[in-house]
């Protein structure tokens, strides 16, 4: 029986551009998603929610995150720090510097495999 277990490289997925000032590559399998994204500093990632469990690690720069809908918590997340965010939880970030994070999602953002995530794309 064949293994069904995938390798791949980073420098092997094309950066896909989706506003100025934010980029991103992907990895998904049935159940998990993995996910770069490349944040130049000032870009923002608009106000959102979704039924993913979401963590995002930082591995270099800062992003700032405001939290619920009302986005009263505001929580700075750094290089080699972890953020959780449950499942519909609404968030809004900034990139405080140029920001490089790794995003885990589960279930796959079927937005992002679509292609349909304008809140992304500055499309709404």
């Amino acid at each position: 029986m064949p293994s069904e277990v995938s390798k791949t490289s980073w420098d092997q997925i094309p950066m896909e551009e989706l506003s100025p000032g934010i980029g991103r590559k992907m990895v998904s399998g049935e159940k998990v998603m993995l996910a770069q994204v490349f944040l130049k500093k000032g870009a923002i990632v608009p106000k959102h929610q979704h039924h993913n469990e979401q963590i995002t690690y930082i591995l270099s720069g800062t992003l700032r995150f405001w939290i619920g809908e009302d986005q009263m918590e505001v929580v700075d997340v750094a290089a080699g720090e972890v953020l959780h965010i449950p499942s519909n939880v609404w968030h809004k970030a900034e990139a405080l510097e140029d920001t490089l994070d790794v995003d885990v999602f589960s279930p796959p953002r079927q937005d992002w495999l679509d292609k349909t995530d304008s809140y992304l794309r500055g499309k709404g």
